[in-house]
């Protein structure tokens, strides 16, 4: 029981954190997606607007917080670990990838991530 309340704090941030990753997704194929491609318009010329661009910052640094935070918990130590890791290679990789192959690479970043996020729910679900 103690251990349960140890992670409740962290934890109960799961499903915003799992919200968030969801609506990133449908949001770079907003301003990534193949109709901005087949256009040959540039994202950054879309006009993002101050409220978006305010809560997309803000959950990305909540995510790493918290992944950060995460790493010091036994249970769900790799899974933040692991988001961690594949945020870092994602950035890597699509700063030095053409704009068509961004929105690739935020896809399948975003979906380790939502997995890592759905295995730590799992994981917690079967400890209760």
């Amino acid at each position: 029981m103690r251990l349960l309340i140890a992670m409740s704090a962290l934890l109960l941030c799961v499903p915003f954190l799992l919200g968030f990753e969801i609506w990133q997704l449908v949001m770079s194929e907003r301003y990534l997606g193949i109709a901005q491609i087949e256009r040959d318009s540039d994202p950054r010329t879309l006009g993002l607007g101050e409220g978006t661009a305010f809560f997309w910052s803000m959950g990305i640094f909540f995510s790493l917080a918290w992944s950060l935070a995460m790493l010091s918990q036994h249970p769900g130590r790799a899974q933040a670990l692991c988001m961690l890791a594949i945020t870092v290679i994602g950035y890597s990789l699509r700063r030095s990838s053409d704009l068509r192959w961004v929105l690739v690479i935020l896809t399948f970043e975003g979906a380790i991530r939502v997995g890592m996020l759905i295995s730590l729910v799992g994981m917690v679900w079967r400890r209760l």
